[in-house]
């Protein structure tokens, strides 16, 4: 398991990013959060197997319908322990 935070920056606040976050960490068993940051980004936090945050790495990239992303930028963390996805 390893654990990873990620910064996505672009239009990704109010066009229902985190919900699309959410629905494929929840459809991959990818523990953390999801949170809107004060700058605009959007803040994940997730924990998972590496093959499963590599597809999911994809979907920060592809982002919602509405959303643009324009950079993913993550650092590796140590684990948590998160029980479930959330959104804040």
């Amino acid at each position: 398991m390893i654990s990873r935070v990620y910064i996505i920056k672009g239009t990704v606040q109010g066009v229902g990013f985190r919900s699309f976050i959410y629905n494929r960490a929840k459809a991959l068993e990818i523990k953390g959060y999801v949170e809107n940051l004060d700058d605009g980004s959007v803040k994940v936090v997730a924990e998972g197997e590496d093959s499963d945050l590599s597809a999911f790495e994809g979907y920060l990239y592809e982002g919602s319908a509405f959303s643009t992303v324009d950079s993913v930028e993550f650092e590796e963390f140590p684990v948590h322990g998160y029980k479930d996805f959330e959104v804040f």
